[in-house]
């Protein structure tokens, strides 16, 4: 049996079978998600939040994710290379840095101009 999962903001759904990856899930749903370490829970780059209440949609945090998220963890963080679903779940993938930087960049400018105007 295949379960939904939905990436946020992007709101993109797609369906896959238990054991999945996260970020394989992402790649196959077109959601990017930012990683250097292919999948080894080395760089911590593909972290994704899942709500507290989702969190029994996911096989529980391996060995390598607990050490490298610690307390994140209880927050509903999880490393996406590592995180296997188990269940439907809606995941928060957060903005990318430089793109969080543009943008915040670009409201700025705009604020700026319409004071000026």
């Amino acid at each position: 049996m295949q379960e939904m999962i939905t990436f946020l903001p992007m709101n993109k759904s797609i369906k896959v079978q238990p054991g999945t990856t996260l970020l394989q899930a992402a790649r196959r749903a077109g959601v990017r998600i930012s990683t250097r370490c292919d999948g080894k829970a080395a760089c911590l780059m593909c972290k994704v939040k899942v709500a507290l209440e989702e969190r029994h949609a996911l096989l529980p945090p391996t060995d390598a994710e607990r050490r490298k998220l610690g307390l994140m963890l209880e927050e509903g963080t999880r490393l996406s290379c590592q995180a296997k679903v188990c269940g439907q779940l809606t995941v928060q993938v957060p903005e990318d840095p430089l793109k969080a930087a543009i943008r915040k960049q670009l409201e700025r400018q705009q604020q700026d101009d319409d004071w000026f105007a």
